[in-house]
């Protein structure tokens, strides 16, 4: 079996976004490590461990790096939370203050509506159709 393991996201600062993952989006805090060169593993997951994609929070270095964070599908869509429960995930992530870019909608693939990270990027929540 072959899965894609890790997806990183590059990030202003490790602590606030763990906050923001965490608190705001409820995935689960895997690891937070400590590197060599000072930075750190961290990685969180939405969901049980190992059961999908987890994100890789790689605190930007230099300039180039810093100028992604935020933009790093150039506005599109680049990260697909999937949901069991739409109305209860959509409610508690409002109540956390995250952002979403419009109200939910129903389309043949699903129920989404379209949110933003706290560094901008965007995100759809998605309960898939059937």
């Amino acid at each position: 079996m072959r899965r894609i393991a890790l997806v990183t996201l590059v990030v202003d600062d490790y602590d606030e976004a763990i906050r923001f993952y965490t608190d705001a989006l409820g995935f689960r805090l895997v690891e937070d490590a400590p590197r060599p060169d000072g930075s750190r593993w961290v990685v969180v997951e939405p969901g049980v461990r190992g059961t999908g994609t987890g994100l890789l929070l790689a605190r930007a270095e230099g300039d180039v790096q810093a100028a992604r964070v935020g933009d790093q599908t150039g506005g599109r869509v680049g990260f697909f939370l999937h949901t069991d429960d739409f109305a209860r995930d959509h409610a508690r992530m409002a109540a956390a203050g995250v952002t979403f870019l419009e109200d939910p909608r129903r389309e043949p693939y699903g129920t989404v509506a379209v949110f933003q990270d706290l560094y901008g990027n965007r995100w759809d929540l998605l309960q898939p159709a059937g």
